[in-house]
């Protein structure tokens, strides 16, 4: 007789490990025991050898769908005696609380066939759940996951849904959301004033007749509000761009099926994969040339969509009454955090929505969705929300306990606890009263979960940041982590990847060692450090800040780097066409007497550059719009052709202006964006697999904004490959800024650790 422990760590809770674990003792008649903790799940095991060996090795190759095992460790033990009964007991504390935590998972397909079957008793109930799906991460309170843990405390179960609960071969087994409509959450559809229009099923036909009709609905979903419309509607998506003020940036849709998608869009079996599974993220799919069923508003001029199907009940009974998609944007006005609350709703959207259906089941945290790009047959995660959120990773040794307070934009936070960390989900840009008391919850609730208190503090090296005001508040030491640096160490740590590599970090901008705003940067980088071995061709950027919002500030910027005092006199183009006489003279001063006008080596400012000199944006509503523009208007038939670049290795300097006048002839010559667009975005990849030949070191980490763009991404990582080298990218982690704390926990580890 052999008696072993198994302690299990990672997505262990919340997603039917202990039934499974149960279900594998009866099969090979095994003795003993198995509960969650603090870390994880441990199980005591007493069979002969041979049927522990069994266990152990099914442990790992049957594991539920929706878990994540990171490590599972074997101990031997004192025999227990001879076999008997096996048993899930009850949940112990432990003095450190490190346990992964599930994100919140989409509907199964079990929980949709009985949601669908007019003789189970759940039949239409709108928050069906098992411990394969349902909310998890936006419903959790403390730890370990509990029901008495969750929101879900506030619901005592009925006898049947009890004895479910407690029959380990049930699939509702210690499900903690475990309901049915007899002793769990409702839906009520509200007016403007918050008063009670219909209830339960009732309440989901009026809503879906209120958006045929053309109003904007209010929808609390798992992790927060969606606002709905009718996607095909002119009118009803004109009237929430209004009133939201969201101008021109694209809209998520939802699709009632995947069938219906198919009408509009063109979906990849990956795509398609990613859309169907537990996490259900907003996928980027291309659409349908001769498509014409949605609003142009929806997404003007843009060949992608953003697109999801209903995840939870709700949405899948409201979409069953609807039939057709809709917009299903985050219940918010502009750069204020998502709505979790209905009281909340009714006084911050009364505004936008025409009505409210909602429920009574608690959110604990905003959760948005989660946003994916498909590169080359995998998922990038651009925005990590549902269904991905909190992201968690073994760190391998125990580390000191290190808060990351993240970005300014597209903020997320970190922390170290033990050998593990755990990074928060999208939090947003922190511009406003309402995204800051969002970003103090968000570090009060993982302080609260984990039991954290910082022994350091990591932030950006921007002193001017609202993250790093709030590091300067926290009576730890404070450990500043140059921007670009702190993504080469996001992907090196998601990846797992032996230094040194070199980080190839191209984005918008990030303070510099040498006070000027970097961009377009190459690190020689490992945990313990960096070196920036190249860059590109520094320009003045007029207007500083202003010229993230104004194309045509990068555009001038570079023509006149290039060019000098003629640039503004270069009214043949679209981009000094965009200012008028008196601008133009503001403009030329700025840069000749350095008022306002930093140096800049940004290559989020250079794609800006281009598309304002081809005339696609001279001033942006949204983040990332002149870019993303930019590589939309590659033509189909792009090929290998690009613009001249030159590099000088002895400076690390990558010169854009041979680039830039021929660019500059071609527009005035024949003004073809799509070709001129290939041809700059070719020659950027081109410069930077020249720039890893050249230093020759064989990893290379490419993370950055820059990198969400699938053309540029696919071309350096076909380029790199073919020179032999191995590229490495993002996949949970974005490769935006929702990354950098990742990278800021992993840089205050070490310095920590060295004193």
């Amino acid at each position: 007789m052999t008696t072993v422990t198994f302690r299990i760590e990672g997505v262990v809770q919340g997603v039917g490990f202990r039934p499974f674990v149960y279900r594998l003792a009866r099969r090979y008649g095994i003795a003993g025991w198995v509960r969650n903790d603090s870390e994880g799940v441990t199980v005591e095991a007493r069979a002969p050898a041979p049927a522990v060996d069994a266990m152990e090795r099914a442990l790992v190759d049957e594991a539920p769908p929706a878990s994540r095992i990171v490590s599972l460790r074997r101990e031997s033990v004192a025999s227990g005696g001879s076999s008997g009964d096996f048993a899930i007991i009850p949940t112990v504390a432990a003095d450190s609380i490190s346990a992964f935590i599930s994100p919140d998972l989409a509907m199964c397909d079990d929980c949709r066939r009985e949601l669908i079957d007019p003789t189970d008793r759940r039949f239409r109930y709108p928050f069906i759940n098992c411990t394969n799906c349902g909310p998890r991460y936006s419903i959790i309170e403390a730890l370990p996951y509990d029901r008495r843990n969750t929101t879900m405390r506030a619901f005592a179960m009925c006898e049947v849904c009890l004895a479910e609960y407690r029959d380990p071969l049930n699939r509702r087994f210690h499900a903690q959301p475990n309901a049915c409509a007899d002793c769990g959450p409702s839906v009520s559809l509200w007016d403007v004033d918050g008063s009670v229009q219909a209830a339960q099923g009732a309440a989901i036909r009026a809503a879906a007749a209120l958006v045929r009709e053309g109003a904007v609905l209010a929808v609390k979903g798992l992790g927060g509000f969606h606002l709905v419309v009718d996607a095909r509607s002119d009118g009803a998506v004109s009237r929430l761009r209004r009133r939201k003020h969201r101008e021109e940036k694209p809209l998520a849709v939802m699709y009632p099926s995947p069938a219906r998608l198919r009408d509009d869009c063109h979906v990849t079996d990956a795509e398609a994969s990613v859309l169907d599974s537990p996490a259900a993220p907003i996928a980027l799919v291309e659409r349908r040339a001769d498509a014409r069923t949605l609003s142009a508003a929806v997404a003007p001029g843009a060949p992608t969509l953003g697109v999801m199907l209903p995840y939870t009940p709700l949405h899948t009974l409201l979409m069953e009454h609807l039939g057709f998609p809709v917009v299903a944007t985050s219940g918010n006005l502009s750069e204020e955090p998502i709505c979790i609350d209905e009281r909340d709703a009714v006084e911050r959207l009364g505004g936008i929505a025409d009505a409210f259906l909602v429920h009574d089941r608690a959110i604990a945290r905003q959760v948005d969705d989660s946003v994916v790009r498909v590169f080359r047959g995998e998922a990038t995660v651009l925005r990590a929300g549902r269904g991905y959120a909190p992201f968690s990773m073994d760190l391998g040794r125990s580390v000191p306990r290190v808060l990351a307070v993240g970005p300014h934009m597209k903020n997320t936070i970190a922390v170290s606890v033990g050998d593990k960390a755990f990074v928060s989900q999208h939090i947003g840009t922190l511009d406003t009263p309402q995204a800051l008391e969002a970003y103090r919850r968000a570090h009060k609730d993982f302080a609260e979960l984990y039991e954290h208190e910082a022994e350091a503090v990591a932030r950006d090296l921007h002193p001017d940041y609202a993250s790093s005001a709030y590091a300067a508040a926290i009576d730890a030491p404070a450990v500043a982590v140059q921007h670009h640096y702190a993504h080469v160490l996001a992907c090196i740590a998601e990846r797992g990847l032996s230094s040194p590599v070199l980080g190839v970090a191209w984005d918008g901008s990030g303070y510099g060692d040498d006070g000027a705003i970097w961009g377009g940067e190459f690190l020689v980088a490992s945990r313990e450090g960096y070196d920036r071995v190249a860059h590109l061709r520094t320009f003045r950027l007029p207007g500083g800040d202003l010229g993230a919002r104004e194309p045509r500030r990068s555009a001038v910027g570079l023509l006149y780097e290039a060019y000098g005092e003629n640039a503004v006199t270069m009214t043949d183009l679209p981009s000094i066409q965009a200012f008028d006489a008196q601008e133009r003279r503001v403009v030329a001063r700025a840069i000749d007497r350095d008022i306002n006008a930093p140096l800049v080596s940004s290559a989020g400012r250079l794609f800006d550059g281009v598309a304002s000199l081809v005339g696609l944006k001279q001033r942006a509503s949204f983040e990332g719009q002149a870019a993303m523009m930019l590589e939309h208007a590659i033509s189909d038939d792009a090929g290998h052709s690009q613009y001249p670049t030159a590099y000088d290795a002895s400076t690390g300097i990558i010169d854009w202006a041979p680039m830039l006048r021929e660019m500059v002839r071609d527009i005035r010559d024949s003004p073809d964006v799509g070709g001129i667009a290939a041809r700059f975005h070719n020659a950027l990849a081109a410069s930077i697999v020249a720039v890893a030949k050249a230093v020759g070191i064989e990893d290379v980490a490419l993370t950055g904004g820059c990198f969400q763009n699938a053309y540029l991404a696919e071309r350096v990582i076909d380029g790199l490959e073919g020179a032999g080298l191995r590229p490495h990218w993002h996949r949970r982690v974005p490769p935006n800024d929702g990354g950098v704390a990742l990278g800021q926990l992993i840089a205050g580890i070490v310095r920590t650790e060295g004193g």
